[in-house]
C-alpha cells in the first residue's frame, strides 16, 4: 500500500509540462494516488482531462477558492455542477470519459488575503465570500458529496455556516489545518476533520502537531498543498507529491507508529472519505 496526496494542484505542473517527471517521482516516492483541488474554472476542465487521463492516479475536485471569488463568482459558479452529469447527458458535451469529482472545494473563508488598507472593500469581498462559500454547501449537500475547506482566519465563521447549511459532517475536511487542538476538539466533536500538509514539519508548529495528536490517527490525513508548504528537508524549494513522503515520516514519529501503519491507515482513511 502507498501513499495518497490527498490536496495537491497540479495545474502548474502541467502546464508548464512538467506533469510527467512531478508523477515519476510520486511513483518512486511511493504514492500510489492523488486528489488535484480545483479552485477556479481554468483549471476544472483540465484536471478533469487529467483524471480521465491517469484513472486511479488522478483524482479530482472542482471548487472556487475564497481567493479567487469577486463580484462575478456567480457566473463561474453556474457551472460546477455539470461536472457530476454523466457523460452523455444532454449539455453534458457527450465525452466518452468523463470522470466526476470524488469532492467540491476548495470553498471557505478566508481573511488572510483581504486588503488590509481597505476596510470597506475587506469587507464588502468577504461579504463575497460568504455567498459563495453557501452556495457551495448548498450544492454539497445536494449532491451528497465530500466538501473541502479551506478556512482561514476565519475558523469559527465556517464551523457555524456549515453548521447551519446541513451538510453532513463526516463528508467535511479542512484542508491545510492550522489552528489548535482545541478548535480540533471542536471540529472533530462535530464529526468533520482536518487534514496536514508539511507545517506539521516545521520546528515553529507546535499547535499543528498538537491538533494532530488530538484528532488522533483513526481521521488523519496527509496532503502536500504542492506546490506551497514544502516539508521539511526540502523547505523553501517548490512543493510536489513526492515530498508526502517526508511528512509522512515525520508523523509516523510523532505517532510514534511504523511507516507502514501509518501509509496503512491514513491510505485506508482518504480512500473513504474520497470514495476512491
Amino acid at each position: 500500500m502507498g501513499l495518497i496526496d490527498t490536496h495537491t494542484h497540479l495545474d502548474s505542473f502541467a502546464r508548464r509540462g512538467d506533469l510527467p517527471a512531478v508523477l515519476t517521482r510520486a511513483q518512486a516516492a511511493g504514492l500510489e494516488a492523488m486528489v488535484t483541488i480545483g479552485t477556479d474554472a481554468d483549471d476544472w476542465t483540465l484536471y478533469r482531462d487529467l483524471a480521465a487521463a491517469q484513472p486511479g492516479t488522478i483524482h479530482y475536485t472542482v471548487g472556487l477558492h475564497p481567493c479567487s471569488v469577486d463580484e462575478k463568482w456567480a457566473e463561474r459558479f453556474a457551472g460546477l455542477e455539470d461536472f457530476w452529469v454523466p457523460a452523455g447527458v444532454a449539455g453534458s458535451g457527450g465525452c466518452a470519459a468523463r470522470p466526476k469529482p470524488v469532492a467540491l472545494g476548495e470553498v471557505g473563508l478566508d481573511r488572510f488575503h483581504l486588503p488590509q488598507d481597505d476596510p470597506a472593500a475587506a469587507e464588502r469581498i468577504f461579504g463575497w465570500q460568504r455567498e459563495a462559500f453557501a452556495a457551495g454547501l448548498g450544492l454539497a449537500k445536494r449532491l451528497g458529496c465530500p466538501v473541502v475547506v479551506h478556512s482561514r482566519g476565519a475558523y469559527p465563521e465556517c464551523l457555524a455556516m456549515i453548521d447551519q447549511s446541513g451538510v453532513e459532517w463526516g463528508k467535511v475536511v479542512f484542508h491545510c489545518f492550522t489552528d489548535g487542538a482545541a478548535e480540533m476538539e471542536e471540529l472533530t466533536r462535530r464529526g468533520g476533520r482536518g487534514s496536514f500538509t508539511g507545517i506539521i514539519t516545521y520546528k515553529s508548529a507546535g499547535a499543528v502537531r498538537e491538533a494532530a495528536l488530538a484528532q488522533g490517527l483513526d481521521r488523519f490525513m496527509l496532503e502536500t498543498d504542492a506546490p506551497y508548504l514544502t516539508p521539511v528537508p526540502h523547505r523553501g524549494k517548490p512543493n510536489e507529491p513526492a515530498y508526502l513522503r517526508h511528512t509522512a515520516e515525520y508523523c509516523a514519529g510523532l505517532f510514534g507508529v511504523s511507516l507502514a501503519r501509518l501509509e496503512e491507515i491514513t491510505t485506508a482513511n482518504a480512500r473513504r472519505f474520497y470514495s476512491l
